[in-house]
């Protein structure tokens, strides 16, 4: 892959990461940056000031294992959205990671326009109140109580 291939993006905290282009395009917000930005610019590292080095990390890997699937047909995207069941192996072992940094991971996924990114960490969320108790909700998430 050629040094034009690859986009240069820096996280909230000063960390450069190397993402091939097709990768940093599954990012609306990135795809819109990168046709805006002459060539001349392109070996630049694009600021990220939402986004920490942990999170763009998890925010990558997830790009890169998902690059190459297909567009979810509109009609089967409106079904798979509401529902917390229809998550693959990969996808639930991927989010399995600290709260504050799952968190992180919406947030990011929001910023940068990676809709599938979006609804999964949402689905994760939900996976974890499904069935619950307000107490059982509060002690997950940390929630102080009044």
């Amino acid at each position: 892959m050629s040094a034009t291939d690859m986009v240069q993006l820096q996280s909230s905290d000063g960390v450069d990461f190397s993402v091939p282009r097709s990768v940093a395009s599954m990012s609306v917000t990135l795809d819109h940056m990168l046709h805006d930005i002459s060539r001349s610019q392109s070996d630049e590292a694009i600021p990220l000031p939402n986004v920490n080095a942990k999170a763009l990390e998890k925010v990558i890997e997830y790009c890169k294992h998902h690059e190459k699937d297909e567009p979810v047909p509109a009609s089967d995207a409106a079904k798979q959205e509401h529902s917390v069941h229809n998550i693959s192996a990969w996808d639930k072992q991927f989010m399995q990671v600290e709260m504050g940094l799952l968190f992180d991971i919406i947030l990011a996924a929001n910023f940068l326009d990676i809709k599938s990114l979006l609804d999964l960490g949402c689905k994760t969320v939900a996976s974890m109140i499904i069935g619950k108790t307000p107490e059982e909700i509060e002690q997950t998430f940390r929630i102080p109580t009044q």
